[in-house]
């Protein structure tokens, strides 16, 4: 577990290459970033992966907090400013990226959303449901955490070590930030006249099994609204679908053919170089 910091931060990898793409994940509800460590293998065969963690205490409303992740892209890319950016948000973290988006959409190659909390102004029913929260006594929201795991994630396709670590972020995040950042949920309020201004590639993740909120109706608005958008349905998976053993988002990415020109073909060269050294290498049959 990382040094808790009183500003979001980035999580960074043991291996830093500044030499590939820069993928920045920003995180759900409980804003540690320690859940994508089941995807950043797959993810460091061809990006330099960040990850923003945003303290248990932090309660900044969305316009600091998109302008803090600005401010830490911005940080990466004084390294080699010319590589591409890809965004990635799941869940609270897919309504911030939206957010972000839209402040600086110029700084942005692909951006990917998994199950974006975006719906709440839009759907009444959310807004009601989530009032019961506030009624759950704050000594009871380290026990209530155990009892939202069914709801949060399909526990079948989560390993045991992997359901450990999420009740352990759940409980993490004070009851007075828990209640904050539903509160931004609830107000966030992104129009498809707004939407149309991010024109980059963007991939929707929707997970079928989502059973804290209508991930697949929203997903199919936002690929309506927003102009280059597309989205694939993952059948078996809950709402934290990136915690799923089975779940390769890199894989994902390949199958959707959603990797930019240069990410795609960044091993290219050296299997042509394999291919030419044995091209060149003597037949034993002599032909």
């Amino acid at each position: 577990m990382p040094e808790l910091t009183s500003h979001p931060c980035f999580l960074t990898p043991n291996r830093l290459q500044p030499e590939y793409p820069l993928f920045v994940f920003l995180p759900g509800m409980d804003g540690t970033g320690q859940l994508l460590r089941t995807q950043t293998a797959g993810l460091e065969v061809a990006f330099d992966v960040r990850c923003l963690m945003i303290p248990p205490n932090d309660l900044s409303n969305w316009d600091v907090l998109s302008e803090q992740v600005i401010d830490l892209i911005q940080g990466e890319l004084k390294i080699n400013p010319h590589r591409l950016v890809y965004l990635c948000g799941e869940s609270f973290g897919g309504a911030l990226a939206i957010k972000v988006a839209l402040k600086v959409p110029q700084l942005f190659n692909r951006i990917i959303l998994v199950n974006p909390a975006s719906a709440f102004h839009r759907r009444p029913w959310l807004n009601w449901a989530s009032q019961l929260v506030y009624l759950v006594p704050p000594c009871f929201f380290e026990f209530s955490a155990i009892g939202l795991l069914p709801f949060l994630a399909s526990l079948g396709l989560v390993d045991r070590d992997i359901r450990h670590d999420l009740l352990k972020t759940m409980r993490l995040v004070p009851p007075q930030t828990v209640l904050w950042r539903l509160s931004l949920i609830k107000e966030f309020d992104v129009d498809a006249l707004q939407l149309r201004q991010i024109t980059q590639p963007v991939l929707l993740m929707a997970s079928a099994l989502d059973r804290l909120l209508p991930s697949v109706t929203e997903a199919r608005y936002l690929v309506k609204s927003l102009p280059d958008a597309k989205m694939v349905v993952l059948p078996d998976s809950g709402h934290a679908c990136l915690v799923e053993a089975k779940i390769n988002l890199y894989q994902i990415m390949q199958e959707e053919d959603f990797l930019d020109f240069s990410t795609k073909t960044l091993h290219e060269p050296k299997k042509a170089i394999a291919l030419s050294k044995r091209e060149l290498s003597p037949n034993p049959n002599g032909d």
